[in-house]
């Protein structure tokens, strides 16, 4: 909106096909602890609230983003498990917001494909064309190395 000061957030979407189940996928992308084994940008992940089920509910990561380090933690959801993981950003040294979603669906031929949203607000303004470039990468080399993870084992 105009002259108010408010600020839309933009969702952005990405999808690609893996040669695996929507179960073993969602296995991988909850498996936070081992992020560092295939999860290229990232420097550091470390757990630090658990659910009553024992599953990861508070993580925080530090990560190269936007051409520096960046420190985070998201709180995850899984209500929708084994479909979908969701989460959003509680702590954030670059952003106020990086709220996102995997959502895993079996295709006809047995494989998944596997939907990564993302919304990005950074604490300082850039140029919209360089945040959507940023989130594209970050989106796409997500999922490349998920596949090649997913798909490796």
């Amino acid at each position: 909106m105009r002259g108010t000061g408010v600020t839309v957030a933009e969702l952005a979407t990405e999808r690609m096909i893996m040669r695996a189940s929507p179960q073993r996928c969602f296995e991988v992308v909850a498996d936070f602890e081992r992020y560092l084994e295939w999860a290229a940008d990232l420097k550091q992940v470390e757990v630090v609230e658990r659910d009553t089920d024992g599953r990861p509910a508070a993580v925080a990561f530090r990560a190269a983003a936007f051409g520096r380090s960046t420190s985070y933690t998201l709180s995850y959801d899984y209500t929708g498990a084994p479909r979908e993981l969701t989460w959003v950003q509680t702590k954030g040294d670059l952003t106020s917001r990086l709220d996102g979603a995997y959502v895993f669906e079996p295709t006809v031929d047995g494989d998944t494909e596997v939907v990564y949203r993302l919304v990005v607000e950074l604490k300082v303004p850039i140029p919209g064309f360089v945040k959507r470039r940023a989130e594209g990468r970050i989106m796409h080399t997500a999922l490349k190395h998920l596949k090649a993870r997913v798909e490796s084992q």
